[in-house]
């Protein structure tokens, strides 16, 4: 049995959930000519192993294939750059295996020129119809340009500028609000209106940018957190493999591998 698309879609609801993984598959397949139009953003449904059973045009161009089928039945660690894929990975793992939702996870991606880029991931678990997790569902969107025609651009672009300039020492929601004028309620909304982050992942953005450069050397890792607005080691740690799925250490060393 085939089940409607946009039925599929609505995970909440026991009635509609599929009995099996392959199912979901099925009732999706209508949608992805619509998924492969979209540019800008990586769709995918993976099985309980976290292997891809179906993504659209753009994540297959970005694993750097032509077609889609070399990337079916594979995880993300064995089709993405070794700094980045293993963490991903492990992240749909911790969907698969504790049922863990992903809501506007900022993370970092690298480019052929070895830059970072950035996108904001979504993931949540696929359940049928007996609560057993079969699946996960995720998007990953590129991280926008801000959108300068925001009345309120001026004084956002000020944060910004603060915040590029002053990442390297404690950055504060109250330095923040009086730079801008407004509430911290107003600020973080008109944030992700115009950056589509909330300062505190604006600051996060700016800080592993710098850690992604300067791990490129041989900097000592304490010194990287230290001059990226890190007092606490294991609090950089932490961070950073939050956003990259390694510790600095494991980061610079796949780095090294490339």
């Amino acid at each position: 049995m085939t089940l409607n698309p946009l039925e599929m879609l609505n995970l909440d609801d026991a009635r509609h959930r599929p009995e099996n993984i392959e199912q979901m598959i099925a009732g999706m397949a209508p949608l992805l000519p619509i998924l492969d139009a979209i540019p800008n953003a990586a769709i995918f449904i993976k099985d309980a192993q976290a292997r891809y059973l179906m993504a659209n045009r753009t994540l297959v161009q970005r694993c750097g294939l032509k077609q889609l089928q070399p990337l079916l039945g594979k995880t993300s660690a064995q089709v993405f750059p070794a700094q980045l894929g293993p963490g991903y990975t492990e992240q749909d793992r911790r969907v698969l295996q504790q049922g863990v939702v992903l809501e506007d996870q900022l993370e970092l991606h690298l480019f052929g020129s070895r830059e970072p880029g950035w996108c904001l991931t979504h993931k949540r678990p696929i359940r049928g119809r007996q609560e057993r997790i079969i699946g996960l569902v995720g998007i990953s969107v590129d991280l926008q340009a801000a959108g300068d025609t925001h009345p309120a651009y001026g004084r956002l672009a000020a944060v910004d500028d603060y915040i590029r300039n002053h990442f390297n020492a404690p950055v504060t929601m109250q330095e923040l609000t009086r730079i801008a004028g407004m509430s911290v309620a107003q600020l973080e909304r008109y944030c992700k209106r115009v950056f589509h982050l909330t300062p505190r992942q604006m600051i996060h953005k700016v800080r592993l940018e710098h850690a992604h450069r300067l791990l490129l050397g041989d900097l000592p890792i304490t010194e990287v957190a230290m001059q990226c607005g890190y007092t606490d080691h294991s609090a950089f740690t932490r961070q950073f493999k939050t956003l990259t799925g390694f510790t600095p250490r494991q980061y610079r060393q796949a780095t090294g591998e490339r």
